[in-house]
Formats: C-alpha cells, sequence, structure tokens
C-alpha cells in the first residue's frame, strides 16, 4: 500500500509540472474504471471521456494547489469525482434511473467540485467580458497577460510612445474589464 501511494504522490507532482508521462500513466490507470461507471449508467463513450477529463481538470488544479494532501489513491480520488460529476449530469439529464454501485473506498469530494464549477464559471464570465470590452483593450489583455509580452514590446506593436504609457492604458482596459466582470457576476 505504502508503495502505491508513494507512486501515486509521484504521479500527483508530475501531472502539477505537467509531466506527460504522468498524465499519461493517470489515464492509462484509470480512464477504464470510468468508462465502465459511465457506460454501465446510461452513458457513451464520448460521455466517459468528457467526465474523466473534468475528473483530471480538477485533481490538476488540485495538485497545484500547495495545500493539497492526497490522503488515498489517485484511483479512488478519481473515481469519487467522476461518479459525482456523473450522478449530477444524469440528474441534468433526467436519465437518472437507477444508483451507481459505489466503490469500497469513495472520497467526498463536493467541495471540489463545486469550488472547480466555480472557478470554470467565473472564466465564462471572463470570457464574456473579454469579448466584450472591445480593441484595442482586448488585443492590450491578451499580449501582456496570455502572450507575456513585456510593456516595451507593447508599446512598439500598439504604437504608444513609450511603455509607461502602455502600461497606463493597460490599467484602463483593466478598469473596464473589471466593471464589465462584475457587472455580469452581480447578475449571475
Amino acid at each position: 500500500m505504502v508503495n502505491i501511494l508513494e507512486q501515486d504522490q509521484e504521479l500527483l507532482k508530475g501531472l502539477a509540472d505537467n509531466n506527460k508521462k504522468s498524465v499519461e500513466e493517470i489515464y492509462r490507470l484509470n480512464y477504464s474504471m470510468i468508462r465502465t461507471l459511465v457506460l454501465n449508467n446510461n452513458g457513451s463513450i464520448d460521455d466517459a471521456r468528457d467526465i474523466f477529463q473534468e475528473a483530471m481538470v480538477v485533481l490538476y488544479e488540485k495538485s497545484k494547489a500547495p495545500t493539497f494532501a492526497l490522503t488515498c489513491q489517485i484511483k479512488t480520488y478519481v473515481y469519487s469525482i467522476c461518479k459525482r460529476l456523473w450522478l449530477k449530469r444524469l440528474q441534468q439529464l433526467s436519465k437518472f434511473s437507477t444508483q451507481v454501485e459505489s466503490l469500497e473506498e469513495t472520497v467526498s469530494v463536493e467541495e471540489e467540485i463545486e469550488e472547480h464549477e466555480k472557478v470554470n464559471n467565473n472564466f465564462i464570465l471572463m470570457e464574456h467580458a473579454m469579448s466584450k470590452i472591445g480593441e484595442p483593450c482586448k488585443s492590450l489583455l491578451d499580449a501582456y497577460y496570455l502572450q507575456k509580452k513585456s510593456m516595451v514590446a507593447i508599446a512598439g506593436e500598439f504604437g504608444y510612445t513609450n511603455a509607461d504609457n502602455a502600461k497606463t492604458q493597460k490599467y484602463k482596459c483593466l478598469v473596464r474589464l473589471k466593471k464589465l466582470f462584475f457587472a455580469q457576476y452581480k447578475n449571475a
């Protein structure tokens, strides 16, 4: 058991570091179990892939958190996440007809799923706000935050006289984006 937990800790560390082999190993060790769960409970292969991918995102986000400590095997954690996500989806699709058989070991992951959904909803609101912000703000914020360009490079690209002017414009764009985001956030 200790050996499996040590292996899981290494896989989790690899996942946090975006190590392709760790991701593939987690997939190899766990996907078939989730596919079986979903297929045996009114789902398709595509549903299984979607649910497993959502669980991998939750696991990835948790692996990046410095305070997260895995207290069970990865397979137990992933199964618990997928089971709850699938039950939730079945309820939403009104297909819920039978109880899903549970593994002997299950872990309460409701808080993690709720947190993931909350973060996901905020990303959707932010995307919507970004689509409404207009140019050049959208391109400027994209260049700085996503493309990681320097203020000097942005000043040259956008035709500002210097990096300080570009920085001032970025600040104004952020204020506008914040207003759009929070206006939507209050309505959501």
